[in-house]
């Protein structure tokens, strides 16, 4: 795949044209909807092409990426598919796959090849600005195939987020949905919940807070609108995630209640954070 089309020019989407700018082969081609955002791509030199004409960005396109917000990848599929080279190659990046992957397959069923992936690169930080040639190195990238994927696609897919510096594993995409509930969406939640508990409980706190409050709580700082559609999509795994912290938070009010020592369950949890460092794999 040389021709890659990319469509959405945020933190994702701008990550994803330097890191293949960078890796070189491609010609690079990325759609904005806002004449503002392509004049920032033009500008910032992210693509062979910048345009905010889709047929003049899918036209020829070997691979085209999604990297629009889940809730807007429907429509602006069936505007492509018209488009599409009868080999062409469809992804996305979105963070929620089980509904994606049912919509998004059944679109492409007749033009265009669809294959599932979530990079695990995320930040609090959105926008083009944001958006950095080495996001992707030693990331993972959760690529979600079903049983109707096209095999040679899942290979390309793979090959793409190898080549932006990525690690690509595999999951179904009810696996990954559940998977990522408990590392990004309900962390997500949490943090946004430690944060509003401070807020209401002694807002004055946050005079005192050091760098583990902030650590703990930064990704409660992405944009709300975003999050509230990641989490409502996934809505039956993040429930399940907050169910067993709620379980959780109980033992150790049990715990406190009963003055028992907490040394097991904090030996525990550093065994276990400890591993997640020496791994190196940065999540969302």
């Amino acid at each position: 795949m040389t021709r890659l089309a990319i469509l959405g020019p945020g933190l994702l989407g701008g990550s994803i044209a330097l890191a293949a700018r960078r890796a070189g082969g491609f010609h690079v081609a990325a759609w904005a909807r806002r004449p503002e955002a392509v004049a920032e791509m033009k500008k910032g030199n992210f693509a062979d092409v910048a345009s905010s004409d889709l047929g003049a960005v899918v036209k020829g396109a070997d691979l085209v990426v999604l990297c629009v917000p889940i809730g807007a990848m429907g429509k602006l599929a069936q505007q492509i598919v018209p488009l599409l080279e009868s080999h062409a190659i469809v992804t996305d990046v979105g963070s929620v796959k089980g509904p994606v992957v049912e919509e998004l397959r059944a679109i492409f069923a007749k033009s265009g090849r669809f294959v599932g992936s979530h990079p695990m690169a995320g930040s609090e930080q959105t926008g083009l600005a944001a958006a950095r040639t080495e996001l992707f190195d030693g990331a993972v990238c959760i690529v979600t195939p079903d049983e109707h994927t096209d095999p040679g696609a899942v290979v390309a897919v793979h090959e793409f987020w190898q080549a932006l510096g990525a690690r690509a594993l595999e999951l179904s995409p009810s696996e990954h949905d559940d998977i990522v509930a408990l590392i990004s969406h309900f962390p997500h939640l949490l943090a946004a919940t430690l944060v509003n508990v401070v807020g209401q409980k002694n807002a004055a706190a946050f005079d005192f807070s050091g760098p583990g409050f902030r650590d703990t709580t930064r990704v409660a700082s992405g944009p709300p609108a975003m999050w509230t559609e990641i989490l409502h999509s996934n809505r039956a795994a993040v429930r399940a995630s907050a169910e067993a912290m709620i379980e959780k938070l109980r033992e150790i009010i049990t715990l406190l209640d009963h003055d028992a020592p907490m040394t097991e369950f904090l030996t525990q949890a550093k065994a276990r954070r400890d591993l997640l460092r020496q791994s190196k794999t940065p999540h969302a």
